[in-house]
């Protein structure tokens, strides 16, 4: 099996047919032989029957044409059952849960449901009555969990993409485990309706791709509300680009970071670092602690209640039908009274404001997908313990409304694969994934299981995240400068260096200190400034603007590449006595040759 992009090229041009490619992934998985992978897989007839009359009507501008993608076993598709790993729990659903509908819109072809922890309750892949299926990378360790056969699937080459759920750290562990790219959206930027609920307010759909350009590719048709989704949410997407300069990436600080003794691990995530460095980026150690107490949340404190409801019926009909190890941790214990609701609500609206404050004026955060790989013997021996470790890096990140993106680092000679997962608040998802394939495309891994090289970077221009307002600047905010700082902690991210079209002129203020650039628009004798463009939120720009002293403004720049966008105007009063800069071609160097204009603001 190819990548998504391969398989689509291949289907388009027509050197593969649709069900040539359906086939391969039937012959892929009988010589695998791991019955543990899938629960129910559609039959090969079946979905060759599809593919055929998909490839009769042609591509139609579905983005997904002819590529077969399996689902985890706790998302609804119509023509086989749901069962969450749970035998008596099986239901026939009468339509297809929303992704999948969409999915199929898009021209995906559905195989089969694949094997998960029970319930979607674990982090390993061991807890189901079906068995565990293979990592592919090596057989005597756990998959991760708990969307683990949807993990195997992509990574051992059964199929390019598949569907898991994410609600813990379900959609990024395996993807840590098996080498392979996993994408946790936006908490309601992909409805969940059709998916039986972990945490229902805390989950979410996740997509498992060899590359990150494919994991986006299907997050752009599963993604936007569904109005019968009352938990689905109007998140912008946004657009992937080019990796903008200077990213701020927040790292644990050295005492926050575990790897429970494994030395290759932390060789691993100092490599990671190197990597982002690499990038331009500027690494920022934090604080762990608010985001640590998060994690502690989900299972100590009332979500582990709404696990409760998913199978209440069940609970008391037939509990010994649901696996020891789930029971205990669904309902080992007496759930949480109204009060100590309330409590852990009041406590995470807490640590939220924390965790935002650390976060202000970074990027993204970067951490261990996992702290280490994790033998089946191992988890057999302590399973309670081992899942708790592999969670250590992911519980925290829906209570606290955050996107992920887990992307490998290393693969290493013994089969082990390690991994990292940037993290950003809500809305977040493209910027992300800009970051990640830029660092997955620096690491030159084979994807997968895949004896295939890592394709070709797309380029793509810089873009602007959803909602944002692009703003210019000339003097002592440009990056590197004095108040540089003050469009950071607004949450500003850089786009660009370019220049005014050739008719600007750029004075000294007099005054000060600190002195101050002018910017203004001749008719005649202007010449190109150099500038950078910046985004800002909508609030960010709000403040920005407000802040901003006379007798300078935000206009409307015209720029060399003909495009307008607001930016840092003067008064031309202002300029009357004030020194002519222009020849200089722009605040930075003008800067450079003094001593007193380094403070200056605008």
């Amino acid at each position: 099996m190819q990548t998504l992009s391969e398989t689509l090229s291949a289907h388009r041009d027509g050197s593969r047919t649709l069900a040539q490619t359906v086939a391969g992934s039937y012959a892929r998985l009988r010589a695998l032989d791991d019955p543990a992978m899938f629960i129910a897989l559609k039959p090969e007839s079946e979905a060759l029957a599809e593919a055929e009359r998909l490839q009769a009507e042609g591509a139609r501008g579905r983005a997904l044409w002819g590529v077969p993608v399996a689902i985890k076993d706790n998302i609804d598709v119509v023509g086989l059952p749901t069962t969450a790993a749970c035998p008596a729990f099986a239901y026939v659903p009468a339509q297809d849960a929303a992704a999948v509908a969409r999915l199929r819109a898009a021209g995906a072809i559905v195989i089969g449901k694949t094997n998960l922890d029970q319930f979607a309750t674990g982090l390993n892949g061991t807890r189901s009555p079906y068995g565990t299926p293979r990592n592919a990378l090596r057989a005597d360790l756990v998959p991760g969990g708990s969307s683990s056969g949807s993990a195997s699937a992509v990574a051992s080459g059964v199929v390019p993409i598949a569907l898991g759920t994410d609600t813990a750290g379900s959609g990024r562990v395996p993807a840590g485990l098996q080498n392979l790219v996993g994408l946790k959206p936006s908490l309601g930027l992909v409805p969940t309706a059709g998916v039986v609920p972990a945490c229902r307010t805390l989950d979410c759909v996740s997509v498992f791709a060899l590359t990150v350009d494919d994991a986006m590719a299907v997050l752009e048709e599963i993604s936007g509300v569904d109005a019968a989704d009352p938990f689905s949410r109007p998140v912008a997407l946004g657009r992937l680009g080019a990796l903008p300069p200077h990213q701020r990436i927040a790292i644990p600080r050295p005492a926050d970071l575990d790897f429970d003794g494994d030395a290759a691990a932390a060789a691993s995530f100092a490599l990671a670092v190197e990597r982002a460095r690499g990038l331009g980026a500027t690494i920022v150690p934090i604080d762990m602690t608010p985001f640590y107490e998060t994690a502690r949340l989900l299972y100590d404190g009332p979500w582990v209640a709404e696990r409760f409801l998913a199978v209440r019926g069940l609970l008391a009909r037939d509990p010994e039908a649901i696996l020891p190890v789930i029971r205990q941790v669904i309902a080992g214990r007496p759930l949480p009274d109204a009060a100590d609701t309330f409590a852990a609500q009041y406590r995470l609206a807490e640590l939220a404001l924390a965790a935002s404050a650390s976060l202000k004026g970074i990027d993204a955060m970067m951490v261990p997908t996992a702290p280490r790989p994790v033998t089946l013997a191992e988890m057999a021996a302590d399973p309670v313990g081992r899942n708790s470790l592999l969670g250590r890096y992911t519980n925290f990140v829906n209570l606290l409304d955050m996107c992920a993106l887990a992307v490998p680092v290393t693969l290493a000679g013994d089969g082990t694969a390690a991994g990292v997962t940037f993290i950003a608040p809500s809305g977040r998802d493209a910027a992300l994934a800009t970051l990640g394939r830029a660092f997955h495309h620096a690491a030159g891994l084979r994807l997968g299981t895949l004896d295939a090289p890592m394709p070709p970077l797309a380029e793509l221009p810089i873009v602007a995240p959803p909602g944002a307002i692009e703003i210019a600047v000339v003097g002592a905010h440009l990056s590197g400068m004095p108040l540089n700082g003050e469009l950071t902690a607004l949450g500003a991210t850089f786009l660009r260096a370019t220049t005014t079209s050739e008719d600007y002129r750029l004075f000294a203020l007099p005054g000060g200190p600190p002195a101050r650039p002018g910017l203004i628009r001749v008719r005649n004798g202007g010449a190109a400034i150099a500038l950078e463009v910046w985004a800002l939120p909508a609030e960010g720009f709000g403040r920005f603007v407000a802040g901003i002293p006379t007798p300078l403004g935000i206009g409307t720049l015209a720029l060399a590449d003909g495009t307008r966008v607001k930016g840092f105007l003067c008064e031309q009063i202002a300029t009357e006595d004030a020194r002519d800069v222009t020849e200089f071609g722009g605040w930075r160097a003008f800067a450079a040759a003094q001593i007193e204009p380094q403070g200056a603001r605008a």
